[in-house]
C-alpha cells in the first residue's frame, strides 16, 4: 500500500498538488446503498475554506465538490467512488523566486531527497491544499458511522497558549475559531492580529470528540484504535503530537488516579479516552492534536539553495496565520475515516460463514 492510501476495508486515496489542475480523493470500499450527495460533502468542504478573520489566507477557492463514479440516483453503488475539487485560484507565480531554494519548515528539502524532484509551487503534494480530498471523502465516511449513531465533533482548545474550557459543539460551529470560549476567543482573535503584524505565525490545539462509538472496535495488536487514530491524525502535515484520554498528562498520575472506575451504569471517568487494549469501550473518544506554526513566514530566514550554497529569504504567496480553525474538519475527517474503517473490519468479523 503506498503512502497515498489509508484503511483495510474502507480505503481513502487522496490525489493531486496545490497547484495542479485539481485535487481529489477516491474511496473504495464504501458500502453500498449510503445517501450522499454533493451537498452533503460540500458543507465539510465549506468549513475548511478560509473564514472571514484578517488572519485567513487570501486565496479564494471554492471547493466545489464533483463526484465522478461510485454513485446512482443518490445512493453509493458500493463501487470506487471519485471525488474532484477543481483549482481555480493558484498564484503559482508568486513561488517562481523559491524554485530552486528550500523553504525553512517545509518538505522542500526532504521531497527533494526522496523523489530527486519537487513541485515548489506552494509545497505541491506536501500542500495543505491536500487536505480537501481528505474532507471530502471523510464526509462519506461521516455517513456510513451516522448509519450506527456514530458523531465526530471537534473544537479549538488552544491558540499561541491561550487555552479554552469546555466543549460546546454548538458554540463552536457559530464561533469564527470553532472555539467554545467566548472571553478566550476573543484573546486568540488579538493574537492572531498580532502574529499577523509581527509577520509570524502561531500554533495550537484542536480536541476532537467521537460520541455513539459502539464499545470492540479495533484490532489488536497492530491495529488498535488508538493507534490507528493516532496514525491518521499524525498523517496531517501540520500535527506534531497526538493525545487520547489524559494522554501525557497520565505519566504524572498514579494507577488509583488515572484507572477508570467501572460502575453498573458504565465509566465513572474517563482518562482512558474511550479506549481500553486498542478496543472502544464504549464511551466517549476524546483525542488532542497539537498543530505547529505554520511555516510560511513573512520574515527573513536563512537557509540553503539547492547547490548547497547559504542565502536569506523571505516567504510571499497567500498564507493563514495558524491552522486553526481550518484545521479542524481535516481532524474530524480522518477520524471519521479510521471509525468507518472499523466498523467495517467489526462487520466483517461478525458476520457468519456462508460455508
Amino acid at each position: 500500500m503506498s503512502g497515498n492510501t489509508i484503511g483495510t476495508l474502507f480505503q481513502v486515496t487522496t490525489w493531486g498538488e496545490s497547484h495542479g489542475p485539481a485535487i481529489g480523493a477516491v474511496i473504495d470500499g464504501c458500502p453500498p446503498r449510503v445517501e450522499i450527495s454533493e451537498a452533503d460533502i460540500q458543507a465539510d468542504l465549506d468549513r475548511r475554506r478560509p473564514g472571514s478573520l484578517a488572519s485567513a489566507s487570501p486565496r479564494r477557492e471554492e471547493d466545489r465538490v464533483e463526484i465522478l463514479s461510485g454513485l446512482f440516483e443518490g445512493k453509493t453503488t458500493g463501487t470506487p467512488i471519485s471525488l474532484m475539487i477543481r483549482n481555480r485560484d493558484a498564484a503559482s507565480g508568486a513561488y517562481e523566486g523559491l524554485r530552486g531554494i528550500f523553504r525553512p519548515g517545509h518538505g522542500d528539502i526532504t521531497y527533494q531527497s526522496k523523489y530527486g524532484i519537487r513541485d515548489h509551487r506552494g509545497g505541491g503534494r506536501a500542500s495543505g491544499r491536500e487536505t480537501a480530498g481528505r474532507v471530502a471523502a471523510g464526509a462519506v465516511a461521516r455517513k456510513v458511522i451516522g448509519s450506527v449513531g456514530i458523531g465526530v465533533a471537534a473544537c479549538t482548545r488552544e491558540l499561541d497558549g491561550i487555552a479554552a474550557s469546555g466543549f460546546d459543539a454548538a458554540a463552536a460551529v457559530s464561533s469564527p475559531l470553532r472555539c467554545p470560549d467566548p472571553a478566550a476567543e476573543a484573546r486568540m482573535i488579538e493574537r492572531l492580529a498580532e502574529a499577523r503584524t509581527a509577520g509570524d505565525t502561531v500554533g495550537g490545539i484542536v480536541e476532537i470528540v467521537v460520541r455513539g462509538c459502539p464499545a470492540g472496535l479495533g484490532e489488536p495488536v497492530f491495529g488498535k484504535m488508538d493507534a490507528d487514530l493516532a496514525h491518521a491524525l499524525m498523517g496531517i502535515g501540520t500535527v506534531k503530537g497526538v493525545e487520547i484520554g489524559a494522554g501525557f498528562a497520565a505519566a504524572r498520575m498514579r494507577g488509583s488516579a488515572c484507572n477508570d472506575p467501572i460502575a453498573p451504569e458504565g465509566f465513572r471517568t474517563n482518562h482512558a479516552g474511550g479506549i481500553l487494549a486498542g478496543i472502544t469501550n464504549g464511551d466517549q473518544i476524546v483525542l488532542r492534536v497539537a498543530c505547529k506554526p505554520i511555516p510560511s513566514i513573512a520574515l527573513d530566514q536563512e537557509t540553503i539553495d539547492e547547490a548547497g550554497k547559504s542565502v536569506s529569504m523571505r516567504i510571499a504567496g497567500r498564507h493563514d496565520v495558524c491552522v486553526i480553525p481550518r484545521i479542524i474538519p481535516v481532524c474530524e475527517a480522518m477520524v471519521a475515516i479510521v471509525l468507518a474503517d472499523h466498523l467495517m473490519r467489526q462487520r466483517a468479523i461478525e458476520r457468519p460463514s456462508n460455508r
